[in-house]
């Protein structure tokens, strides 16, 4: 079951990149990330209610519930869009790559599971890999303030993503519902979106284009019920370490959508790229090798 859900993972969240794309125009990017969510969250409240699987998590947990909203479902999302505002996509793409160390850092200094060789050397290898294959994008990186502030927002948002991984973790070690709990902190962060949206005073405008309507319901449905519901269950059945992995992976298919439909043309670094990438996959998940030790030799 878990190397479906990894599977499902990689292949929604890595198609999403350009569902994202396609939403850039007339709509403000809050007042979008504001619509996806408040979507979800009426289709996961529903689907839970007709099921009767929407038990309130426990008082006492109201407040790391909301938090993990706001890391999951609001100020990750607004830190990524306002960096892919300041730099390349592919460079976001690269540094949101980087949860899969956070991940393993924030289990050594928050739980004190210290990351084994084996995951480390996985995320160092994948990320080696990343970089060869958006080393274009990374030599034309902007160097001007814009640029570095553009930065710290993606390192900012890779972080908070990280955080509710921990969240969601913590949630399912207690025996709370997974599903009940990610809708009730999808909640929360509508509840954030919304209140700076008004506080901003944006308008609530909405694109009717067949575009803009299918990117939505794309990131809604599959992008987020489906995909975040099959990722916090990766999280709880192999830990924040492992499952994050899944983020090094994300631009590989993201870049298999953009060679489909932009035209997007592989480079020897690139191909050298996504070897490296794949060979850090291979580390993280391949079996390891046991040597066996010879039998002593008979006395005759």
């Amino acid at each position: 079951m878990a190397p479906l859900l990894f599977v499902l993972t990689v292949l929604i969240w890595g198609t999403t990149w350009f569902a994202i794309k396609l939403q850039v125009g007339i709509v403000p990017a809050e007042v979008s990330i504001l619509y996806r969510f408040a979507l979800a969250a009426i289709l996961l409240l529903g689907l839970l209610a007709l099921r009767r699987r929407l038990p309130p998590p426990p008082l006492n947990h109201w407040l790391t519930v909301g938090a993990q909203g706001l890391c999951l479902f609001c100020c990750n999302f607004l830190c990524f869009y306002y960096a892919a505002g300041m730099l390349p996509s592919g460079i976001v793409s690269v540094v949101f790559a980087m949860a899969t160390l956070f991940n393993a850092t924030n289990g050594w200094l928050l739980q004190g599971n210290r990351p084994s060789a084996r995951v480390m050397l996985a995320g160092a290898v994948g990320l080696v890999g990343l970089m060869l294959l958006f080393a274009d994008e990374m030599r034309a990186l902007d160097t001007t303030p814009q640029g570095g502030l553009g930065l710290l927002l993606a390192l900012a948002g890779t972080y908070c993503f990280s955080l509710g991984n921990f969240l969601s973790a913590r949630h399912q070690s207690l025996g709370l519902d997974l599903s009940s709990t990610t809708a009730y902190a999808m909640v929360c962060g509508v509840a954030a979106l919304g209140a700076i949206v008004l506080v901003r005073g944006l308008p609530l405008t909405f694109d009717p284009s067949p575009v803009y309507t299918g990117a939505l319901l794309y990131l809604a449905i599959p992008g987020s019920v489906v995909g975040f519901l099959a990722y916090l269950a990766l999280v709880g059945r192999w830990g924040p370490a492992r499952a994050s992995y899944a983020t090094v992976l994300f631009p590989l298919v993201a870049l298999t959508v953009s060679t489909l439909f932009e035209g997007y043309v592989w480079t020897a670094e690139a191909v050298l790229g996504l070897i490296f990438a794949l060979g850090g996959n291979v580390i993280m998940f391949g079996r390891p090798i046991r040597l066996r030790r010879a039998a002593p030799a008979s006395p005759t």
